[in-house]
């Protein structure tokens, strides 16, 4: 049984004579303060400003076997979404936008195992082994662009407009830290040129479904922390040098026309394991850095400003959408991770062109290798389920309040400055 998604009919329709749903401006907020929510009411008690939400598309794209679909149009065609899954994202979208929070999807898919379904979306190019966790958006067919760009459109019906009963989005990440594809955006071997054309592909599919249904909503590339290195060990063909991406995709995108795009960073510290990111090796003042980290974020929004990135005048924006400090087992790791918290917050608050700090995790997980992100450690016997608050959880909840000079100052010495005011800005 399926039913005709009708709440936003009339409005679909309107879009399709040109005119927006939402034409209000991309939204100023008090805080850069975001989190990666897992639990709705802790995050809002920690008085986060920016929400990162990941939404599996080959679970929202509903198949013969699903109990509750509905049908959503677009493009004079017809397509079913699963119910129940679009429901669960209400549930954790609605009261953060409820709340004032800004909330950005990480438009992702994992393979559903199902052949049919899997060929639709996942990149026909991606390894046949399927030896990655993420792959590719299908953007090399008729078929699977048409897909997509319905899944996306849905997507954006449902969350713009005034009052919106199901809540609002207003950020529309697309893929995760593509630079890294083997993994994490698996397109198989292809050259970086190769893969920057896919990806404009996808990203400019994102943005013609989103404005459809709201002007001024942004769409985000995605990249993790290498700069001018790709990931060690792994083959030219499926891991990139950012920079050397970023730039071929904007150089694409002005040929095909030039469309309104931003940037996603992931600046872990150069040793994800190593939450001293002050300390950072590769992580440079100057554009040919290795890396781009918490240490030396002043060299992504420099980048931003060459005249050929530009977006009818300015830098297009950044937002740092998923990165964490890891809890060491030792003696002194809780205060090590609180203390990179201050010096990421101080060095944050010196980068105007970051709109949003969207920490990773909120609670620990057992299947990160090995990693210990969050604010809250994991319950003894389960994967993801909360235990206990780190000391690293009050001093987040104080940034950007009256109380947080007292609380950071602790971590001057441990981070070894004098005053916060030695850390550079752009």
């Amino acid at each position: 049984m399926f039913k005709l998604f009708t709440p936003f009919l009339s409005l679909f329709l309107l879009t399709q004579g040109g005119l927006a749903q939402d034409t209000r401006p991309f939204p100023a907020t008090d805080s850069k303060k975001g989190l990666q929510v897992q639990m709705v009411d802790d995050a809002l008690a920690l008085g986060i400003r920016h929400a990162g939400i990941n939404v599996n598309l080959a679970a929202l794209l509903a198949d013969a076997g699903t109990a509750h679909r509905v049908a959503f149009r677009s493009e004079d065609r017809e397509y079913f979404i699963n119910e129940d899954y679009a429901r669960s994202l209400d549930r954790q979208i609605k009261p953060l936008s409820d709340a004032g929070a800004l909330v950005y999807l990480i438009l992702i898919q994992y393979p559903s195992r199902n052949p049919e379904k899997d060929a639709i979306l996942i990149h026909p190019k991606a390894r046949a082994d399927g030896k990655y966790i993420i792959p590719a958006f299908n953007t090399a067919t008729e078929t699977g662009l048409r897909h997509y760009r319905a899944l996306i459109e849905f997507l954006a019906a449902r969350y713009s407009g005034v009052g919106s009963a199901c809540g609002q989005v207003w950020g529309y990440i697309v893929g995760n830290e593509v630079n890294s594809q083997f993994t994490w955006y698996n397109l198989g071997q292809m050259s970086v040129a190769e893969a920057a054309v896919e990806y404009e592909k996808a990203v400019r599919a994102t943005h013609d479904a989103v404005r459809r249904h709201s002007l001024h909503a942004r769409c985000y590339l995605s990249f993790d922390h290498h700069w001018n290195i790709s990931v060690p060990g792994i083959s030219p063909t499926e891991a990139y040098k950012t920079k050397e991406f970023l730039d071929l995709f904007a150089r694409t995108a002005r040929e095909h026309g030039d469309f309104e795009w931003h940037v996603a960073h992931h600046p872990y510290p150069d040793d994800l394991g190593n939450p001293r990111t002050w300390e950072d090796k590769n992580a440079w003042p100057t554009e040919d850095s290795p890396h781009i980290t918490f240490k030396n974020l002043e060299v992504a929004t420099r980048h931003m400003t060459r005249p050929e990135l530009l977006w009818e005048g300015k830098p297009r924006r950044i937002i740092l959408s998923e990165q964490g400090l890891h809890c060491p087992d030792t003696p002194d790791g809780e205060t090590l991770q609180a203390a990179g918290f201050a010096y990421v917050w101080e060095k944050l608050r010196r980068q105007p062109d970051i709109d949003a700090l969207i920490w990773h995790r909120h609670v620990d997980h057992t299947q990160e290798g090995g990693l210990k992100l969050g604010l809250w450690t994991t319950k003894p016997g389960t994967i993801s389920e909360p235990g206990r608050k780190r000391p690293f959880y009050d001093l987040f909840q104080k940034a950007d309040t009256p109380a947080w000079d007292e609380a950071a100052k602790f971590a001057l010495p441990v981070v070894g400055l004098k005053s916060w005011d030695e850390l550079k800005g752009p």
